[in-house]
């Protein structure tokens, strides 16, 4: 039985693959260096819950690294979320690399959203295309 296409058409009509729901595959075949999940704290589908366990099966044999962060959301305290990633051994550096980014004061501006890409693991050409049509694709 073939699966449904999850990604929206746009993404679809990328020039390259798209990283989003092919992490696990992508990361064993030492294509990409880190993952990156965010959400809510007890408001996770359970479909990302049963991937990140395939994640997991991967970290208790060292062939992946997970790293969690867990904070108050801002403006909602009653609320928690989670950033959690998966790194291959040795790109350890990423989450903080990542973490930092994340961090940094001011608008989400063309440079951060390239590092964002290096760090995920998109090649200098992906990033350069995807700065360059992002918003023309998204609003096809």
């Amino acid at each position: 039985m073939k699966m449904p296409n999850m990604q929206p058409e746009w993404l679809r009509q990328l020039p390259y693959l798209v990283h989003t729901n092919r992490e696990l595959g992508l990361m064993l075949r030492g294509t990409k260096p880190l993952a990156y999940f965010m959400d809510i704290v007890g408001d996770e589908p359970d479909i990302c819950i049963r991937y990140w366990r395939l994640f997991d099966r991967h970290v208790a044999v060292g062939r992946l690294i997970r790293h969690e962060v867990i904070e108050p959301c801002p403006g909602l305290p009653h609320l928690k979320y989670r950033m959690l990633f998966y790194a291959l051994p040795g790109h350890e550096w990423r989450v903080d690399a990542m973490l930092t980014l994340l961090s940094e004061p001011g608008a989400w501006s063309d440079s951060r959203e390239r590092r964002f890409g290096e760090l995920l693991g998109y090649e200098d050409w992906q990033n350069d295309y995807w700065l360059t049509h992002r918003h023309s694709l998204a609003d096809a």
